[in-house]
């Protein structure tokens, strides 16, 4: 790109960050400084704000530029990511959205917390939220540093360096000055400009295929180089038996995993009933599912139009095959039209990171602060205020994701987004379910649930083909690998339901009737729900 086209591209991306520190100053001086308010934004949101907030919260960097990417080098199976993430939203809706707001109050550990032990369940809930979160903002590290890298050159490793540490800093800003309702309309401002963007770009290669669908895919194919195995399953899972159990692995993690994420759960408190919630997830859906199908004529559109061996040049992963696509349907790198246009989605690209690491990372500081804290201080220590402890938190997820994110830039930010799925489907999901639906369910049960299901994911990804023992490797030149598969989550979801049911069974604590049945009846009823 020429230096006029990086300058509108990033006086774009500069008047996005205006509008959002905007409204972060706005709300951090009209708002009561409560818990409450931090974390829930005094839940008065309403069904279609929180359905927004929440598509905007969701459809992360890893929708946006990695799914695109892998549809654009992988044809038909990196069309797995695209389903997964969307059909995740109907076990949301059946199981989790309504139950979740009438049992917790912050966290979704207030959900399991209400009929156990609170320290122990609290302690490890709080620790599988901030490890999911952690490895969740990694991917939006990755993102941003991918977009700089197209925008000022690939080849400039520091600007990339420098995009990751600039969005760590802007999320903190967000997350301690904003709370959850500065976050909310930030998400919702980039949702509104993500379809937007989406849609645009989804009629121009519509546009240049006539609206003929079978023409974009048999150019698509024609491009790729693998012919009619582009548009067939198993160019990317289809090789020795690992490949195939890889694709089961993160498709089970994808479909279960959005039902265990911190940052998701915690949307489900910003509104003021359980009918509310519901039909939140309806226009969440709406949008995503809208959203998805175009990344699919994205992802397509840029093989046959851009071609997979350009897109993997400007970037191994397949990251910035969007921003490429656009330049060309804008009319090439060094036409106004393609500058106008990368420009606009490079912004968009960029709000869409912004937007999501500021939701995670007020999630994770919510429970270190709420859950961790609480759960940990010292007895007569002074307390000091939650809101206070979850800012200096947000500074402190902040620089370690900022840490994570300058060693995996090389990475698929859709399948680093795949990782945390596998951790959330295996230490937060069974825990979830089981207090929810098990009425024999006790403290010991819930703590191994959590356990059982972190440890064995964080420990089989740094045994992994991801950390070490192959060129693609977070570090190539250690050999560390002793499980073969890239995602986890075949082998760690099973085992935090076991966890879960072989805790509950040994442990001699008799479950509380009481408890359970108060905690039922608030659950289905509403009845007592903060």
């Amino acid at each position: 790109m020429s230096t006029e086209h990086q300058t509108l591209a990033l006086i774009l991306f500069s008047a996005f960050v205006a509008v959002t520190l905007g409204i972060t100053t706005w709300v951090s001086r009209n708002r009561r400084g409560s818990a409450e308010e931090f974390y829930v934004g005094g839940r008065l949101f309403s069904p279609m704000e929180n359905g927004f907030a929440i598509a905007g919260d969701y459809m992360s960097a890893a929708s946006f530029l990695g799914i695109s990417g892998l549809i654009a080098l992988f044809g038909y199976d990196g069309l797995l990511y695209s389903v997964g993430f969307l059909v995740a939203w109907l076990v949301v809706l059946l199981l989790v959205a309504e139950l979740v707001r009438n049992c917790g109050r912050f966290t979704f550990a207030d959900v399991v917390a209400a009929r156990m032990s609170e320290r122990p369940v609290r302690i490890a809930a709080g620790a599988s939220s901030v490890t999911v979160s952690v490895l969740y903002l990694v991917a939006q590290m990755v993102g941003a540093g991918s977009l700089v890298g197209l925008l000022i050159g690939s080849a400039d490793a520091a600007a990339r360096s420098w995009a990751v540490v600039g969005v760590g800093a802007l999320m903190v800003v967000y997350v301690a000055f904003g709370g959850m309702r500065a976050t909310t309309w930030i998400q919702i401002v980039k949702a509104v400009l993500l379809m937007g963007g989406a849609v645009a770009l989804t009629v121009l290669v519509l546009l240049r295929f006539h609206g003929d669908i079978d023409q974009l895919l048999a150019g698509a194919a024609e491009r790729s180089g693998h012919g009619s195995r582009f548009l067939a399953p198993g160019l990317k899972y289809g090789g020795d038996w690992t490949a195939r159990v890889d694709f089961l692995s993160l498709g089970l993690a994808l479909v279960l995993g959005t039902a265990g994420l911190p940052h998701i759960l915690a949307r489900f408190y910003t509104v003021p009933t359980a009918r509310a919630a519901r039909r939140s997830v309806v226009w969440a859906i709406a949008l995503i599912g809208g959203f998805y199908l175009m990344t699919i004529v994205l992802g397509f559109g840029a093989a046959a139009l851009v071609g997979p061996d350009a897109v993997r040049a400007s970037n191994a992963s397949g990251n910035t095959a969007v921003p490429l696509l656009a330049t060309l349907l804008g009319g090439g790198a060094d036409s106004t039209g393609g500058a106008v246009l990368f420009a606009l989605v490079a912004a968009v690209a960029f709000a869409t990171i912004l937007a999501v690491v500021a939701g995670i990372t007020l999630a994770s500081s919510a429970s270190v602060a709420h859950d961790l804290y609480a759960s940990l201080r010292r007895r007569g220590a002074k307390p000091r205020s939650e809101v206070a402890v979850a800012k200096v938190a947000a500074v402190g997820i902040g620089a370690t994701a900022i840490a994570l994110g300058l060693l995996a830039q090389d990475l698929n930010v859709a399948f680093l987004v795949g990782l945390a799925f596998a951790v959330a489907a295996s230490a937060n999901l069974p825990v979830l379910m089981y207090s929810l639906f098990w009425r024999n369910f006790t403290t010991r049960g819930a703590v191994w649930s959590v356990y059982g299901g972190l440890v064995p994911a964080v420990l089989l990804v740094v045994l992994s083909p991801v950390v070490s023992g192959s060129p693609e490797s977070l570090f190539p030149g250690v050999d560390l690998q002793l499980f073969p598969l890239q995602n986890p989550g075949i082998v760690s979801i099973p085992l935090g339901f076991l966890a879960g049911w072989l805790g509950t069974v040994t442990s001699r604590e008799a479950a509380d009737e009481a408890k359970h049945a108060e905690t039922e009846v608030r659950s289905l009823t509403g009845a007592g729900a903060a």
